[in-house]
């Protein structure tokens, strides 16, 4: 059971990922050393077979552009021969953007423009009193609508510190909007009218059994590009943005699927 769980956890099956990728690495050199003689070559080959077993291990896919381009990065960075202080300033760098990934959370992806007038189309439809960003990121969302609407309580609900910070800071002055450093799966639901978040399809279907667990009847969940599956949206607003951003509507009912 204890082994069971920690190959469960993100950064234990991105270590076997790569591992594994040295081993086939190093089977490729011993059996095909006319062909892997280069060390780019087998730099390579590790990635891809490290990307591989990363999709094999059933890790969120943003992983495998990681794993495929980790070992080449790291001979890059070599070769060019780059201060060992800049190595520590890009870890802190994206420690504080990607804190939460590795148990688990969203890399941070950024919704456009076009989303908050949308949603702020949507929280004026129905009349909302209270709304909640989770994983808001920058606050490219819960900032312009708590501007917008002066009288509605907006939540953010961001776990990275550099994200929360940025939300903080661009929020500083809106005393509609309350900004918590987080994690989304933390915040009781059963408050707001509207409920939004722009994931990943991996958490989608945790998520929807909280939203339907928590959410009162009658408010409203809205889901950018991923669908809850197996639910039917009440409507999907196509945005029409470079994105091609779809917003996945549902309505809580007494009963959901």
């Amino acid at each position: 059971m204890v082994l069971r769980g920690l190959v469960q956890r993100q950064p234990v099956r991105a270590l076997l990922a790569q591992l594994f990728g040295l081993a086939a690495a190093a089977l490729l050199a011993w059996v095909l050393p006319q062909f892997f003689s280069q060390v780019w070559l087998l730099a390579f080959a590790q990635g891809l077979a490290a990307a591989m077993a990363s999709r094999a291990m059933h890790q969120p896919t943003w992983w495998q552009p990681i794993h495929l381009l980790f070992l080449p990065a790291v001979l890059a960075a070599m070769s060019l021969h780059v201060p060992s202080e800049l190595y520590l300033a890009v870890f802190i760098f994206l420690a504080l953007v990607f804190w939460g990934t590795a148990k688990g959370d969203v890399p941070l992806f950024l919704s456009s423009p076009g989303v908050a007038m949308a949603l702020a189309e949507i929280a004026d439809d129905e009349r909302a009193r209270r709304f909640v960003d989770l994983g808001a990121g920058v606050g490219s969302v819960a900032v312009p609508l708590a501007k917008h609407f002066p009288l509605l309580a907006v939540e953010a609900w961001e776990r990275a510190p550099l994200p929360w910070a940025v939300t903080a800071w661009r929020g500083r002055h809106l005393a509609n909007l309350a900004v918590q450093r987080r994690s989304l799966w933390e915040c009781d639901l059963s408050g707001f009218d509207v409920v939004f978040a722009f994931l990943s399809p991996t958490p989608m279907p945790e998520l929807g059994e909280k939203v339907r667990r928590e959410m009162r009847a009658g408010s409203l969940f809205v889901s950018s590009s991923f669908p809850v599956p197996g639910w039917i949206a009440e409507a999907e607003l196509e945005l029409g943005d470079r994105r091609g951003t779809v917003l996945y509507c549902y309505r809580i009912k007494e009963a959901m699927p």
